[in-house]
């Protein structure tokens, strides 16, 4: 039997889990890029996605954000999760504020739009166009149309991939500081495992389209990683990489 994505019922006691993910199997034609994989996020939980390319990654955020379809199992996520993508893809034929509020259903738009600028360091660019932005900017707006929606999934397919070191430095302490506040529950696919350790709250590793390998670094919406903090030598070999690199 095949479930797509449907929403998390409300309840005035408990709140659920933003996503549950039970036996998903997901194949194109012939070939199983997902077979039999259970993953569960909670609200707040900062979780990253580690793994060779082709195993899977990217297919189960598409997944969870609906937007392909599946072959088996079940997902129970929010109905409209927020993605950011490596690229920004914003519109440039529309102003940055008009490009948060794209498809915001939420009175007075402008005000959101700005005050998630402002949340991103933006707040003076409102009027600004894309083309005059640097690849930080871009992504720093990109963040802001995602979380304006207050997501309770936030999707994160390797944002940071093409900026700069030192950009990504001052990125990540600003996601941090926004999911903190936000408190979405996120999935972030990368393939740097530095940022993994910086960022996530748990670690996973999928191989041959099935989470092989977990590591809670830190309790859920902490700041500091607890005594089980993995190091980088112990999670490249999980990947399968020898490295001669000091942990």
């Amino acid at each position: 039997m095949i479930h797509q994505v449907s929403a998390l019922p409300s309840s005035p006691a408990i709140d659920p889990p933003p996503v549950v993910v039970n036996n998903l199997r997901r194949a194109y034609g012939d070939r199983v890029i997902i077979r039999n994989l259970n993953l569960r996020i909670e609200r707040g939980e900062f979780v990253a996605l580690l793994g060779e390319s082709g195993c899977g990654k990217t297919t189960l955020l598409r997944a969870l954000a609906g937007l392909d379809p599946i072959e088996g199992g079940r997902i129970n996520a929010p109905r409209r999760p927020a993605v950011v993508f490596q690229e920004p893809r914003l519109l440039p034929w529309d102003t940055l504020w008009r490009n948060v509020s794209l498809g915001l259903a939420a009175p007075d738009p402008y005000a959101r739009a700005a005050s998630a600028l402002a949340e991103v360091g933006l707040g003076d660019h409102l009027d600004d166009w894309p083309r005059n932005l640097s690849g930080g900017q871009a992504q720093r707006v990109a963040l802001a149309r995602a979380l304006v929606q207050e997501p309770e999934l936030l999707l994160l397919d390797e944002p940071f991939a093409a900026l700069d070191a030192l950009t990504r430095i001052r990125m990540h302490d600003l996601v941090r500081e926004l999911v903190a506040k936000h408190q979405p529950g996120v999935l972030l696919v990368t393939h740097d495992v530095d940022e993994a350790i910086a960022l996530a709250d748990r670690i996973l590793v999928m191989r041959h389209g099935a989470i092989a390998f977990e590591h809670r670094t830190r309790a859920t919406g902490t700041k500091a990683a607890g005594p089980a903090s993995i190091s980088r030598r112990d999670l490249l070999a999980e990947l399968g990489v020898v490295s001669n690199v000091a942990a």
